[in-house]
Parts: structure tokens; sequence; C-alpha cells
């Protein structure tokens, strides 16, 4: 920009053209990135320019190289902190807070032209996903002999995607486990192009973007076995069907964590605060299922203590509910 222009930016935005601006480095889950990106642009807007909000996409595992190395101010998560993450950070000298923010859900998702797939199982999605389907699993009928013979097109997160990391151990049961050949990205709006163009094709998402997009694609409902509150119903993925826990597995907590040493800095400590206010409503605004009030609360107790650590002691868990995050939270 130029000092031209620099000056005149100054005079309608509040801030002096010679003032350094503060920046707020963030970075991470792609599926958290709607809730924050709405939260930078509402306190950019309060702020009138005198402080500046970046967040980047480069998934929950590749954000977490950046927070590890001290990078970023704060992490867009949408799975716990890893061990190997933490080791990373520990080596850096970076402690963090962990603040849940939201309730998401991954999204099982077909062309609107498909009619034959009314509800899919767990065990199902298994078949299709766990690495020994790779080469032998090519077909819709290879995964159930009712569906049709027609070439199975699959599309699904990129491994450095939370997302990747909670399907793979929800579904298949290991983290990271799952068959290659398939479309990955970490940019889910091109699963939602690939899905969308093809009558053949099925893949998964976060609920928010397959909401957002729900006039090219269709939402299948998960029977999630045996540990399911619901054993062997159908379960469509919804805002009460993820506070009751019953759309299991495929239902988790999101976050974002927090430098330490970032909360030296005033404007890192009130963005933070800002946010964990506003989860009321930008949360469910962007299609998210929110916390109670409480555990907003909570973080904000967290950020004004600078309670560091996890709850989740290095490792993903499946069909966590809100009420037993919320003891955690409390206990800590």
């Amino acid at each position: 920009m130029s000092l031209l222009l620099t000056f005149l930016a100054s005079l309608f935005l509040g801030t002096p053209a010679h003032a350094q601006v503060p920046v707020i480095r963030i970075d991470g889950s792609s599926t958290v990135f709607p809730i924050t990106e709405a939260m930078a642009e509402e306190y950019q807007t309060m702020k009138r320019g005198k402080v500046r909000v970046t967040v980047g996409i480069s998934g929950t595992g590749g954000g977490f190289k950046k927070f590890c190395r001290g990078e970023t101010d704060v992490q867009n998560a949408s799975r716990p902190i890893q061990a190997g993450e933490i080791q990373k950070c520990q080596e850096k000298g970076i402690r963090f807070l962990e603040l849940p923010i939201a309730y998401d859900a991954t999204a099982i998702v077909v062309s609107p032209k498909n009619t034959w797939l009314k509800a899919i199982t767990t065990e199902e999605l298994k078949k299709m996903w766990e690495p020994a389907a790779q080469g032998k699993i090519l077909l819709w009928s290879d995964v159930n002999p009712a569906w049709p013979k027609e070439k199975l097109k699959l599309f699904g997160a990129g491994a450095d995607s939370g997302t990747f990391d909670y399907f793979t151990e929800a579904v298949v049961g290991k983290a990271k486990s799952s068959r290659g050949d398939y479309t990955a990205s970490e940019d889910d709006n091109t699963l939602v192009t690939g899905v969308a163009n093809d009558i053949n094709s099925i893949g998964y998402m976060p609920l928010a973007y397959a909401e957002e997009n729900i006039s090219k694609l269709r939402i299948v409902p998960v029977i999630g076995g045996p540990k399911s509150p619901k054993k062997n119903e159908a379960v469509i993925p919804a805002r009460s069907t993820v506070e009751s826990g019953e759309y299991f597995p495929l239902s988790r907590p999101v976050f974002i964590y927090v430098n330490e040493k970032s909360l030296a800095k005033a404007e890192i400590v009130e963005f933070t605060n800002f946010f964990l206010q506003k989860c009321p409503t930008i949360v469910p605004e962007v299609k998210y299922v929110p916390l109670p009030a409480a555990a907003y609360r909570i973080g904000q107790e967290h950020v004004k203590i600078k309670k560091v650590g996890t709850v989740f002691g290095g490792h993903t868990e499946i069909g966590v509910k809100i009420e037993d995050l919320m003891k955690r939270e409390s206990a800590r």
C-alpha cells in the first residue's frame, strides 16, 4: 500500500498513519475457519482498523506445526492436540490454553441424484474407507450387494485435516488409517463440488459445509451401531442430535488453542475474550452447535488465570458428549 493510501486509510479507520497496527495470527482447521472468520470480521469492525486479524487454513495438523513453532497466536483445531504436537510445543517452549468453542458433526453426503442410499452404517463406512479397501472395494455393490454395480467414487478430508483424523479414528478405529485412492482436500468446497457433480460419489465433510450446500448435496443418515444411544436407528446430523449425543460417532468438540506468550499482548486477550463472548450468537449463525453458556464463562476464567494444558491427554476421544466435556473443563 502506498503512503498516500495508508494515510487515507488511517483517516477513515481512525488509525494514525505512522502507527504499527498489531496483527493477530491464526491458522489451522478448515472446519473451525467459518467460526473464526466471522469472529475476526466482527472484531476488526469493532476495532475500526486498529487491530488486524489474519486467518489461514492449513488444516489442524498443518496449523499445529506452525503453532508449535511459535509462528501463530491462535490455532483452530477440529480435534484435541495430539501427543506428538504437545512434544513439539514443549521443545519450543510453547505453552497453550485449550478452549472448546463449539460442537461439529461430520456429515456423510452424496449427490441428490443418488436415490438408493437411504442410510449407511458405520460398518459400511469402514468397509469403504479402511486401508484394506484400496484396490478391492471399487463398486457400490462391493460394500452392499443391494447397491448398484457402479464405480464408487470417494471424497474426503486431506491428511493434514483434523476431520480426517477424527473420521478415521471414529469409523476405521485408528486415526490416519485410510485407503489412499480417494480425492482428498483440506478445502471443503472442493469436496462439495466433487460429490455434487457425480451420482456415484460419496464423501464426508463438516456438517456446516454440507448444510450450506444443501441444494447441491444430500445428507445421509448414519446408523451408529451398538455403542450408539440409538443402536440400529438411522440418525441425521442436526443440532438436536449432536446435543443429545444421538449422532454417534461422528460428532465432536472443536477448539481454539492460544499461545500463552501471546496473552502478554492486550489485543490477544481482548480478542480471545471477545471470541468466547460472541460464541453463543455467532456459532449457531455459521451452523455449528454452541456449548452451554457456562462453558464460555469457564473459558474466560481460564484466560484470566492463564490455565494451560489439555483435558484430552494427547489423544482424540470418540463420542465425547457436551456434558462430559463440561465436567472436565469445570474440574481443571
